[in-house]
């Protein structure tokens, strides 16, 4: 006979029930009182959120720069932005309570970056506090997402569904992406069936190099179970300067696996005819890419992904040496398939105004 597994954990010498908050104390020893604002306050979390303003209003300048921006529509945008940020906070709340997370961090061991808002374990909101304030604040961020679409009157809405979530409304037409590096098991157990399924058009991307070619096998084979081979498009990315660099002398940043930076600089010189003088696919390690740029040699431009966490040094330093700055777009293109995937997009765009209009 095999036993049910209890749904408390030990933890060190610590017994844990997920479904039983610990005595959270404050730094000075004391319980913390319940406040229901104290709780949302924290959840929204200011700080966090002031600093989000800035992409805010990059995004809001460039609107404006193509006429006039309307005030009452960003207020709104903004107002969903920040609803979403409240439920996305008060969903991690609840997952890493129940799960025991937040109460395995001790108290000497917390900092500003360990156990999420801890509203539960610190006492300020309940349980079911939390689920009614994260259902609100996602409400109040899909209600306005809906009330902008219909106020521009698309003709097609897009909506994204990233890992593991799908939209929670009725779709006319499908696309489901898939790393070629994702495990086969997700596409054959979970819910890659139902995905699969509920799909028109399956799209595996980053297909060429180390990183994609051990699953893509079993990948194809799971997916061409459900759909059949007109619908699979396999894909690889190609950089694209966004200037022309014909007979430039480049060095060329990525977050690329260093395989595939290799082979991204051959296709850069192929057919875009720069000559790429040095790379580093260190883009995402500030001091890794700051010391690939020290050590170039002779490059005049800067070919870089506008991503990562170091994109700003690589601008700094091609600037100081007098060099100019590229950005690099990733476009996709189709390896394997019987369509380019502008075709394949656009006849799921039409499949799905079909649909609509025989509904």
């Amino acid at each position: 006979m095999s036993a049910i597994p209890s749904r408390s954990r030990e933890i060190g010498s610590l017994r844990l029930d997920p479904t039983h908050a610990l005595p959270a104390r404050t730094s000075a020893g004391a319980v913390p009182s319940p406040s229901l604002w104290r709780g949302i306050a924290r959840l929204a979390d200011p700080k966090i959120s002031l600093a989000s303003m800035a992409s805010i209003s990059l995004g809001a300048a460039a609107a404006a720069r193509d006429g006039w921006l309307h005030w009452e529509w960003l207020a709104i945008t903004v107002l969903g932005i920040f609803a979403i940020e409240v439920a996305k906070n008060a969903s991690g709340e609840i997952v890493d309570f129940g799960t025991g997370v937040d109460q395995s961090v001790a108290p000497e061991d917390r900092s500003p970056f360990s156990g999420g808002k801890r509203v539960l374990v610190d006492g300020l909101l309940t349980h079911g506090q939390t689920v009614a304030v994260a259902v609100v604040a996602y409400a109040i961020g899909i209600g306005v997402g809906l009330a902008i679409s219909a106020e521009r009157h698309p003709g097609v809405l897009i909506l994204e569904g990233s890992g593991s979530a799908v939209p929670p409304i009725r779709w006319d037409a499908g696309i489901l992406v898939v790393p070629a590096s994702a495990p086969p098991e997700y596409l054959g157990g979970y819910l890659g069936p139902y995905r699969l399924l509920r799909s028109d058009l399956a799209v595996v991307t980053m297909a060429v190099g180390p990183t994609g070619s051990e699953s893509l096998p079993a990948l194809r084979s799971h997916i061409l179970r459900y759909l059949d081979a007109a619908r699979l498009l396999i894909t690889d990315f190609i950089p694209v300067p966004l200037a022309d660099v014909q007979g430039a002398r480049a060095f060329f940043a990525t977050t690329a696996p260093g395989g595939v930076a290799a082979r991204q600089v051959e296709h850069l010189e192929a057919s875009h005819g720069c000559t790429v003088v040095g790379w580093s696919a260190r883009l995402a390690d500030r001091a890794g890419l700051a010391e690939d740029l020290d050590a170039a040699q002779g490059y005049d431009v800067l070919l870089t992904e506008l991503k990562a966490a170091a994109v700003d040094i690589g601008v700094e330093r091609a600037l100081a040496a007098g060099a100019e700055v590229v950005f690099v777009d990733n476009r996709a293109i189709v390896v394997e398939g019987s369509n380019d995937l502008d075709t394949a997009l656009g006849d799921i765009v039409d499949l799905a105004r079909t649909r609509r209009s025989e509904r």
